[in-house]
């Protein structure tokens, strides 16, 4: 057998014994694209490696954390979605903050629980 032909049938085999990915339960994606649209919609700044952000960027670098949390099966609750994107900076690994109408900021990861505790609470629609 030629080299190639030998690489792609490696290749090929290795692919076919990697676990298919799953999405995380549907309750798991509710809650954390409410926590996401929460921090969106809320007005609030999003600090990160030293720099505020909008809330709409912070949405946006957010999703995109999830995604890729997503695309390597490594979400499964809101719970791992706070610990893993939305407490800290994977590249810096400094806390990420959030400041509100002019209030002391606090971790990300306080207000994300804080908001996932409200969305538990609520009634669903």
């Amino acid at each position: 057998m030629n080299r190639f032909l030998c690489l792609a049938l490696g290749v090929v085999l290795a692919t076919a014994a990697m676990p298919a990915l799953a999405a995380p339960p549907a309750q798991a994606q509710r809650e954390i694209d409410r926590l996401i649209t929460a921090l969106g919609q809320s007005g609030c700044q999003f600090q990160r490696n030293g720099s505020w952000y909008d809330a709409s960027a912070a949405q946006a670098h957010l999703r995109k954390k999830y995604d890729w949390l997503v695309k390597r099966d490594m979400v499964a609750s809101a719970e791992q979605f706070i610990e893993r994107a939305g407490s800290q900076s994977s590249i810096s690994g400094k806390a990420y903050q959030v400041r509100c109408n002019g209030r002391p900021a606090v971790t990300s990861a306080s207000w994300l629980n804080a908001r996932l505790a409200e969305i538990r609470r609520a009634p669903t629609p």
